[in-house]
């Protein structure tokens, strides 16, 4: 395919982490050969026999993963979805470009998938690939954890100059109450109070028992006990 070109393999100096010989590429669904893979710190290389590969840079790569579906393909492999166009469809999507204005909010997607002969390799090929794409974050993801909001300057309020929140106690509170103000916490004290005595109230009788068996906070059941009732109960003290 067109898009294979011919470039020197990364190397120690490019940070190369697995090295992977034996391995089939395959662009959406269609075979590439068999060659080796190159999972780099810089970037994810594959080359063929003859030295025609291709590159992958992490940035555009949006997911990868270790596939052991055989129904999804019929062989173990290494996943990779690239947010971008390659081989015969890049040159599609460039005469189609005037066709698709109204779907430039859409991403091209591309699918790679890397078959190692030795299926052992996977997870050393899976963990290479993590840590190298780790080190490539996502310029969006960094701009999201910025923090837009005013900077709390501690000198300046050391120093008296900003705006320090004023606090009160009960008592202070309602020295700096207005008029209105005390009359409406008046007014909210005595419904709290009637609610507080409603619930101690049952058909319209307020008892002194009723008011007893909520004095500590919980409800006491003040019926006679039934001799035998609880005799093979465990009580824990």
């Amino acid at each position: 395919m067109s898009f294979l070109k011919s470039f020197s393999p990364p190397g120690p100096a490019e940070g190369l982490r697995q090295q992977q010989p034996d391995t089939e590429a395959v662009l959406n669904g269609k075979g590439l050969g068999t060659g080796t893979l190159y999972i780099a710190e810089s970037r994810l290389s594959w080359l063929d026999g003859s030295g025609l590969g291709f590159s992958l840079e992490y940035p555009t790569i949006s997911l990868h993963a270790v596939s052991r579906d055989l129904n999804a393909y019929p062989r173990e492999h290494l996943y990779v979805m690239v947010n971008a166009k390659f081989g015969e469809e890049s040159k599609e999507s460039v005469a189609d470009e005037e066709e698709e204005d109204s779907d430039d909010d859409v991403e091209p997607i591309t699918e790679f998938r890397f078959v190692p002969s030795d299926k052992s390799a996977l997870e050393a090929m899976f963990t290479a690939m993590c840590e190298c794409q780790a080190l490539h974050p996502d310029p969006e993801d960094e701009d999201s954890d910025d923090y837009d909001g005013d900077e709390y300057d501690v000198e300046a309020h050391e120093q008296g100059q900003g705006d320090i929140p004023t606090f009160y106690t009960y008592e202070e509170g309602l020295s700096h109450l207005t008029a209105e103000g005390q009359a409406t916490l008046e007014r909210l004290e005595g419904m709290l109070s009637q609610s507080v005595s409603s619930q101690f109230n049952m058909a319209g009788v307020r008892t002194e028992d009723s008011i007893r068996d909520y004095e500590d906070g919980m409800e006491v059941d003040t019926a006679p006990t039934v001799a035998g009732q609880f005799e093979d109960a465990d009580v824990d003290h």
